[in-house]
Parts: structure tokens; C-alpha cells; sequence
């Protein structure tokens, strides 16, 4: 997808989010938040700041593990996901970063 497309389909995705729960569009911080809580598979509870920003990782980590950086290695005793990194993440420009989150992102919720 060119920047362009992914832009219009990442507004598309926030105006969707915003509208399944009746709230404001959210940015990039949330979606990696809602990510992580869907892949926690544990349902939405209550969570410390600290456990939110693990479950951010775990987005980062389920995202970028599409590209091939990183690998799931299990759960733990909690049922929280451990991810490995595989290979070393490019050093993006931000601008770049933002694209490939945005993508990534789109892709992901596209799958559900």
C-alpha cells in the first residue's frame, strides 16, 4: 500500500473503532492497547499502568511478529504472551515508523 492508502484506511479504522464504542477516534497508543488486550485473550478488565504497558509490547511485539522480528514463545503462568525478538527492527525514521504501525495495524484488525 502506498502512505496514501494506508492513511485512508487507517481513518477508516479509527472511525470504525470510535463507533463500536461510542467514543472519540482513537490514536495509535489506544490501538496498541486494544491489540494487546485482544491478545492477552482475557477479556477487558481493569488493568495497572504498568500491565498496559505490557499489553503495548505485546501489540508491538503480535505486530512486528508479522513482519518476521519477533516469535511467540509461550505463555507464562498467567496466560500473559512472551514474545523473542528474531532479528533486529530497522531504524526507522518516525515518519516510517508511523506508516508501518499504521499498516501493520490495518492489516490486523482486517484479519478479525
Amino acid at each position: 500500500m502506498t502512505p496514501a492508502e494506508i492513511n485512508i484506511k487507517f481513518k477508516e479504522l479509527q472511525q470504525r473503532i470510535a463507533k463500536d464504542f461510542d467514543n472519540e477516534e482513537p490514536d495509535l497508543k489506544v490501538l496498541l492497547f486494544l491489540i494487546g488486550v485482544q491478545e492477552l485473550g482475557q477479556g477487558p478488565r481493569k488493568f495497572s499502568k504498568r500491565q498496559k504497558e505490557e499489553l503495548m509490547h505485546i501489540a508491538n511485539c503480535r505486530l512486528f511478529g508479522e513482519m518476521g522480528f519477533y516469535e511467540l514463545e509461550g505463555l507464562d503462568q498467567d496466560g500473559w504472551p512472551h514474545w523473542k525478538l528474531i532479528k533486529p527492527i530497522p531504524a526507522y525514521t518516525m515518519l516510517e515508523q508511523e506508516m508501518v504501525m499504521k499498516s501493520l495495524m490495518v492489516t490486523y484488525f482486517e484479519s478479525l
